[in-house]
């Protein structure tokens, strides 16, 4: 696997959007992310999952919350690690809809959460 270069930018109705990623910890999971930005795969999609003090969720290309493909096929497994923790806004994460089934969708955090299990 070739090593993830670049920093993954989003632009949004509500600005620029850029991400630090740490690549030691979760590599699979960020290449994913920053290929699928950097060839445009969100270009023009939505926020279609928003929850206040939460986190707001994207990625689905279909915008209805069941589409959207990783790089490596339909999906890949979890990278989790126990240094990665949702300690505020601003932590980005994998959505899903099971054990080891990211795909393309993810979510941005809004405010510290109750422990779950990281993705990225």
């Amino acid at each position: 696997m070739s090593k993830t270069k670049g920093t993954p930018v989003l632009e949004t109705s509500m600005g620029t959007i850029s991400f630090e990623m740490y690549t030691d910890h979760a590599p699979k999971t960020c290449r994913n992310f920053v290929e699928l930005c950097n060839k445009g795969y969100y270009s023009g999609t939505v926020f279609h999952r928003i929850i206040g003090d939460f986190m707001v969720q994207g990625g689905d290309p279909t915008g209805t919350g069941r589409g959207g493909t990783s790089i490596y096929g339909a999906s890949f497994e979890d990278e989790i690690h126990p240094e990665l923790r949702f300690t505020g806004a601003g932590i980005l994460a994998m959505a899903n809809a099971g054990p080891n089934s990211n795909g393309s969708q993810f979510f941005i955090t809004l405010g510290k959460l109750q422990p779950i299990r990281p993705f990225l």
